[in-house]
This record gives structure tokens, sequence and C-alpha cells, in this order.
């Protein structure tokens, strides 16, 4: 797992020197996603510099080195990821005559897009990846994105070529660099929390689309290539489904998985696994440790707070699979004491709370591995998200009441606070009792009242009503995704909100999470539930193995059930969530108030200011919990007071 980073000026006057000098402080601040190594290529007479952050995995000599180039000389690339079935690649172009320097994934994929051409030797690759090539015969540089989107990678264009990077904090350190927002991308950022490829909250920066490949020329004229399209995908699994019985299903599920899992286990350093004690992560633990000769390391985090607690839940499922098992109860003061620094590790606005756990346990297993496995894709893929499970009733709803009754219901819901329900909800027994019930409802009672159906998934993944001004002059709704965008013919209102989630919501907001707050630890996570295999695998499985009952995920509650005792995991999802609410009442109150300022918000016409205030307002009175919502605009402003006026970045040292 490594940083990347490189410009490209067709016409520019820098010499080679300079190129690399720029190239190097450009990876210099992704320094945390390669602390082992670092490297820089460039060639004057093109303009092209390519520069590298190493966090050595596998092959952890120096012949693993990058930026690399081919054996041939035509090929040069620089590249983050991994490639997990690169010994078969290897083996098979070794039978063709090629032969190797070194023992890493990166050379037998250069090698394989030497030999194969780099759409073939990509689509052959099973992984997470983001590469640059450089093709030194035809003068064209490659950008290169994995099917799912779990490694990012950013461009931009400059007045005198362009730039590209892991993160777009490189940028920053290239002299023709000039932040500025593009509004709207900050439109779509306030309304679901981050800003989805292709876009970028700079303007004229954008992000490599997911299963792309984007090809540039010298005169900077761009053409995408999708070499692998989940809503094509989607639609074709569908129509070749055929009835399985389920002992059949879960048998061909669990022998994919524990392949998946198994793949993901090779390294060259300690490895271990991110242990919430959910359906998910307990999957993953057990596939590994199933394979494992000895008890594999797995990590959790708690909080004192028993409501935020899932550390009970997962020291249970470690106990049983006999794991060795690292927690870490975590006061308060630590978790808040990450809170300035968000900005600089999500070098993008990016507003989902729960990067804060998830930063905390990535520091917590970096003191003891180098890689780890983790459990996201799960809810995607086997439709684990309480919308997947409401969907088909709320359709029915819609279907058979008018609105105006469905306005009624509306109103029954809110007549009482979020808080009165909170409390009616602790009069339920423990195992049983919902969390945050009331924001639910209150959340439920809006979708209710909606005009039509097609508006229901919108606004739930959205964080501001759906005719909201976020930003002045981008007009209301702005920033909000239409369910026809992304429409592959899926009738079934779960499958397009699982399709939905898959292209924006998994690539946008879960994985860019997972992959700052770890390359920021210098921490390599893997997620073998997002195999392109099992991708392609669970679309082709009927909906009846997702959701059977009411109950969700139950394919893979099938498989875990072969592992664990259903009594361990059997209970209502939780999520990674920290007290947000109650810390922008006390503990974090002046910061948010500072942030939140109203000449502070005003600045640059970039917030619709009497909107943001007001939910302040309310939320600190207790009469709303705005919690999402103002994270969300709180995390923009402290990224807009960190990269839109920073101080001269820090130059790398020389080598």
């Amino acid at each position: 797992m490594c940083g990347l980073t490189g410009s490209w000026e067709p016409h520019g006057a820098r010499d080679g020197e300079e190129l690399k000098r720029v190239a190097r402080n450009m990876a210099w601040l992704a320094e945390s996603r390669g602390p082992d190594d670092a490297g820089e290529w460039a060639d004057p007479n093109a303009g092209i510099a390519l520069g590298h952050r190493r966090l050595s995995i596998v092959d952890l000599s120096p012949r693993g080195r990058q930026p690399m180039v081919s054996a041939g000389g035509a090929l040069v690339i620089a590249y983050n990821g991994e490639i997990y079935n690169f010994p078969g690649l290897r083996a098979e172009l070794e039978a063709a005559g090629v032969s190797f320097r070194g023992e890493s994934d990166t050379e037998v994929l250069l090698e394989a897009c030497a030999a194969w051409g780099i759409e073939r030797a990509i689509g052959r690759c099973i992984g997470m990846f983001a590469a640059a090539l450089w093709d030194r015969t035809s003068g064209r540089l490659h950008l290169v994105r994995d099917r799912l989107g779990i490694k990012p990678l950013y461009w931009a264009r400059t007045p005198r070529g362009l730039l590209f990077a892991s993160q777009p904090k490189c940028f920053s350190a290239h002299p023709d660099w000039r932040p500025a927002v593009d509004r709207a991308s900050l439109a779509e950022y306030l309304r679901h929390g981050y800003v989805n490829a292709p876009r970028c909250i700079y303007r004229q920066a954008f992000q490599v689309r997911p299963g792309h490949i984007l090809t540039l020329d010298a005169r900077g004229e761009a053409q995408e290539h999708c070499y692998w399209n989940a809503a094509l995908v989607a639609r074709s699994s569908l129509e070749r489904r055929e009835p399985l019985d389920d002992k059949e299903a879960v048998d061909g599920l669990d022998e994919l998985l524990r392949d998946a899992v198994a793949r993901r286990m090779v390294a060259d350093v300690p490895l271990g696994a991110f242990l919430s004690g959910g359906i998910d992560s307990s999957t993953v633990v057990a596939l590994m440790q199933s394979q494992s000769r000895r008890p594999v390391r797995t990590f959790s985090i708690g909080f004192n707070e028993k409501h935020f607690d899932e550390a009970v839940h997962a020291g249970a499922v470690a106990r049983h699979l006999e794991t060795d098992h690292t927690e870490l109860y975590v006061a308060p003061e630590h978790a808040l004491d990450l809170v300035p620094t968000l900005a600089d590790r999500y070098d993008e606005p990016f507003g989902d709370p729960s990067q804060l756990p998830t930063l905390l346990v990535s520091e917590l297993a970096r003191r003891h591995v180098t890689v780890v496995l983790s459990g996201d894709g799960g809810d995607e893929l086997f439709a684990g998200y309480n919308r997947h499970a409401r969907a088909g009733t709320l359709r029915r709803l819609y279907a058979s009441s008018p609105r105006w009754a469905r306005k009624v219901s509306s109103g029954l819901l809110t007549s009482l606070r979020p808080q009165t329900w909170d409390r009616l909800a602790g009069l339920a027994p423990e195992r049983l009792r919902p969390r945050q019930l009331g924001d639910k409802l209150h959340m439920l009672a809006e979708v209710v009242s909606l005009e039509h159906f097609d508006d229901v998934y919108p606004r739930l993944v959205s964080h501001w009503a759906l005719d909201a001004e976020l930003v002045p002059g981008e007009g209301p709704g702005a920033g909000r995704r239409e369910p026809a965008e992304l429409d592959a013919g899926l009738e079934s209102e779960v499958e397009r909100m699982q399709l939905m989630d898959l292209l924006t919501y998994l690539p946008g907001d879960v994985l860019t999470k997972v992959d700052r707050a770890s390359m920021a630890c210098s921490l390599e996570a893997r997620v073998p539930l997002l195999d392109h295999r099992v991708v392609e695998h669970t679309w082709s499985l009927p909906a009846d193995l997702k959701i059977r009952s009411g109950e969700t995920k139950w394919i893979l509650r099938r498989v875990l059930e072969r592992y664990l005792p259903r009594t361990l995991f059997d209970r209502p999802k939780m999520g990674f969530a920290v007290p947000i609410d109650r810390w922008l009442r006390g503990p974090l109150l002046d910061w948010a108030a500072d942030l939140l300022d109203p000449r502070s918000l005003g600045e640059d016409g970039l917030f619709n200011v009497e909107l943001v205030r007001s939910r302040w307002h309310e939320h600190q009175a207790g009469t709303h919990n705005w919690q999402y919502s103002l994270w969300i605009v709180l995390m923009a402003q402290a990224w807009r007071r960190r990269w839109l006026a920073p101080p001269p970045p820090e130059v790398a040292p020389e080598p």
C-alpha cells in the first residue's frame, strides 16, 4: 500500500532535477501512505514526473522500489495497492519468456501491462489498485482505478499541464496549484457528507471513476474507458439467475469467501483484522481463523458510553474463535483530541463521524501489525441497511395510501420529540432496544410525507431536505442524485438501492473513510468482501437469499453460522458511532461555535448561513438532533481553513 504522485507539463521548461524535486515534494505530503521508502522518476523531454511513497508489504527489498520501469523500457509505473493473484499471473508471464528482477506484485502488474496491454492486464487482476502508467512510446499517460474504488486516484488541470496523486493534498506542493472550491461539488458534499467520483471538491480537479482507465495525451485531451461496470454486472447477473437450493447457495458463497479471504492473508509483514462483533467483520475473522495455523490478531475499540460500545460483542466473538484479541476502551478525551487533526487526514471534506472510531482502531492495530482485513462491503452486497429492509414496505405504503394519509401519519410520528421516543425505547429489553429511535422515526416521518416513492432513496441518503438550497446560487436540490441516473433496469426497489449504494455511498463514504484512516496510520486495510468475484456472485443470487422474512443478509448469516453460534451475532445493527450530538453541546461546543460563526460561515458565500445557524440553535436548544448535518458543515469549515489558504507545505528532505 502506497501513495503515488506526479505531474505532466508537455510544454514546460523544468529540467529533470526540478521535475524530480516537485514530485518528491508532492509525495512527501503523502508520507504516511508510504513511510518505508520513496522514489521519483522524470523524463524532462516529455515533461513527465512520477513520485512514490512505499509501505512495504510484499518483497521488502529495494527491488520493489517505485516508480518502476518495465524490462523493455516502454512503460513506467507508480502504483498503490495489492494484486492478490499476482503469483499466477507471474507464472504465466514467465512461461511466455518474461524475466523478473524481484518478487513484487508491482513488477508483475507492470510486465503484464507491457505484454498484454493495459486493459487486458487490469481485467485479469484480483485486487485493489490505483496506478499511473506512462507509455514512453505513445507519449500518453494512463490513470487506472480498481473496480470498486477501494483505492483513490485524483487528477487536476493546471495552466501548464496536469497533476495526479493518491490524495488531493499532494497538489498543494506543486508551484502551479491554485485551489478553488467547486460549488456544485460542495453542494453534493453538504447533502451526502462526501464528494463522489468523478467530482472533486476543487475546481478543475477530478477523481478517476472506479472501474475506469483515463488516458491523457500531450494536448490535454482525456479519453475515459470503463473496463468494469457495476450496473452492467448487476443487469447481466440478474439475467442469468437460476434457482438454487439453500444449501447449494450457502456452500458456493462459503467457498468463494474463503478463497477471497485466503488471498488477502498473504503478506511479508504482520497481519490482523478489525473486529466489531457484527456480521461482516465476524465472518471475515472466522474465515481467517479457520485457515490459519495460529491465532489471528484482532482489534476492536470500546466506548464507556454503553449505547455506543460494541467491544463486548467483539470480545465474545474473539473468545469463541480463539483469536489473539486486543481491545482498547477509549476515553472521550482521546477521540476529541483527534477532531482538530481530521482536516489533515481527510484532505477533502468528509462528514461521516465514524471516521473517528475508524482512526482509533487503525491507530490501535498499527501498534501491532502492518496489514488488516476489514468487513466493509457486506451491507451493500447482502442488503444489510435498514433502508433495504424497509424498501418493500415503503413501496407498498406509497402504492396504497394517498399523500394526505401519509402526512397524517407523519404528524403523529413527529408529535413526540426524538428524546421522548428514545426514553420510550429505553423501556424495551436491552437486546431489542433500537438505537436512536427518535431520530429514525422523525426521518421516517419526513420520508412517508414525500410526494413520490422515487424521492425516498435520495432523502434517506441526504442530511438535508431535498428542496434545501445549501450553497447560494446552486439552487434548491443541488447535489441530489436521482435514482434514474443509475438505473440499470432493475425492477426490485431493494436491488436498485443496493446498486445506488455500490456506486455512490460505498466508494464515496465507506471506502474513503477506511482508506484515509488506515493510511493516516501507515496501515494497509484489505476488504475481502469486495473481491470483484464476490460482487459478481452476489448479484446472481436470488433476492430472497439476501432478505428473507424481514431478515437482512440472510445468506451471509447462514455462512457465519457454520463458524459461530448465532447468539453471538444475532442482535440489532449498531454501526460504528460516536456521541457527536452530546459532544457538540459539551466538549466540542467552543470549537464548533468558532467554525459556525456567521462571519466565518459567510466568507466567500459558500454556505447558506441562515439555514446552518438555524440548525445550530435548534441543536443547542435540544429541540432537534442535527448532529450529522452540522458535522458535515463543521468538517467543510475545518477543511477550508486548512487547505484553501494553507501555509507553505513542508519541503521533502533531499534523498
